[in-house]
């Protein structure tokens, strides 16, 4: 089964091809354009005062697919991935994007780590414009598909190059589409990370990380009530330790090899000490503190197409400086101290195989590389 349609993994997105309803998490996304008019031009709206955080998932839902079925077809070189390595949403597509060798294919444009209230920026690119876009603002990709675009300006984004316009910013489903539609694409020796045959039980582990665990960090952090909160810290820690009794006994989420679920898993994992345990007070232990849980995210870090996407200055930026109603002062703090990434993790003893019958991809692209000092190198 080639045709991965599932969108169970993550909340059910609202379907359009339009254009005309799309996503607005806050989490990785500025606000809708013209909803904060009166704040500073710098800040948005994150936290409802006595509601609980519910996240927006109308996401512009038009795929890209071998047989083009809603007028996109796969095609080396036409598209640009448009993400930000401070997002964990975004960052699922980088590592796919990487493990799968799609480089070439699907060349990528970087945002910086924070962003007004209007939308991400590249302002990483000289003189602040993506070079193959040349847009100064991912909003202009948004309105290209939709003049009157009433949404969050969100990342990831797949923008079609000739036109300018996002083709889709539905990131649970691009992933996916990724692995089961850009085959032709990928690299000798791609792992496959969607394989027919655990497609179920991927779904369901990823169905219950994401409730409780990807979007319950956000829960707690947006929380607007102390019972709000309460309920969204109970669930995470709840789930957290299910996972802890897990990974215990299998090195990997589903099966014996790194699939879609531990992808989505990590990109929560990897920012829980520098940002959610503090930031989104989700408190009640770190993820150190968490045996079997810590070894198995610093058995991914450690592996190839993982830890060599993370950007922990991108990261900490982005939610200290741009949630400025949970951080009013923007201030970002020193720590924590990230060596212990690099220590051993010896799961190697539960067995697996982290590319199944594939292999590792080779080394980060010099134009792809996260900067030495903005994450801890390897011993």
């Amino acid at each position: 089964m080639d045709d991965a349609t599932r969108t169970t993994t993550d909340e059910t997105p609202t379907t359009t091809t339009t254009g005309t309803t799309g996503a607005a998490a806050p989490a990785e996304g500025a606000p809708a354009p013209g909803t904060t008019e009166e704040r500073p031009a710098d800040q948005g709206v994150y936290v409802t005062p006595g509601a609980e955080f519910s996240r927006d998932t109308r996401y512009i839902t038009t795929r890209i697919t071998t047989d083009g079925r809603d007028g996109w077809p796969v095609e080396a070189g036409r598209y640009r991935l448009v993400v930000s390595r401070a997002c964990p949403w975004a960052s699922r597509a980088i590592v796919v994007r990487r493990l799968l060798g799609l480089e070439d294919a699907l060349p990528m444009g970087v945002c910086g780590p924070t962003h007004d209230w209007r939308s991400w920026t590249f302002d990483l690119d000289p003189g602040g414009v993506d070079p193959v876009l040349g847009i100064e603002r991912l909003r202009d990709a948004y309105l290209a598909r939709d003049p009157r675009y009433p949404r969050g300006i969100t990342v990831p984004a797949i923008v079609d190059v000739p036109s300018g316009q996002v083709v889709t910013n539905d990131y649970a489903q691009m992933t996916l589409d990724l692995s089961t539609q850009w085959t032709a694409h990928h690299r000798p020796g791609a792992p496959d990370l969607y394989p027919d045959a655990l497609r179920d039980e991927i779904d369901e582990v990823a169905a219950l990380v994401y409730a409780d665990v990807n979007n319950g960090v956000y829960r707690c952090g947006f929380a607007g009530s102390q019972e709000s909160y309460d309920r969204a810290y109970a669930r995470l820690f709840a789930r957290l330790d299910w996972l802890e009794d897990r990974l215990r006994t299998r090195r990997y989420l589903v099966g014996e090899s790194i699939t879609e679920a531990d992808v989505r898993l990590f990109t929560t994992l990897v920012r829980f000490d520098a940002v959610y345990h503090g930031h989104f007070r989700c408190n009640r232990s770190t993820l150190s503190a968490m045996p079997a849980l810590w070894a198995y995210a610093r058995d991914l870090y450690q592996t190839p197409g993982f830890g060599d996407t993370v950007d922990f200055v991108h990261i900490k930026e982005h939610y200290y400086r741009v949630q400025r109603d949970i951080n009013p002062s923007g201030i970002v703090p020193g720590g924590p101290d990230l060596s212990g990434w690099w220590t051993p993790h010896d799961r190697e003893q539960l067995g697996g195989r982290p590319f199944g019958d594939g292999t590792p991809p080779g080394p980060v692209r010099a134009s792809e590389a996260v900067p030495a000092d903005h994450a801890p190198q390897a011993p």
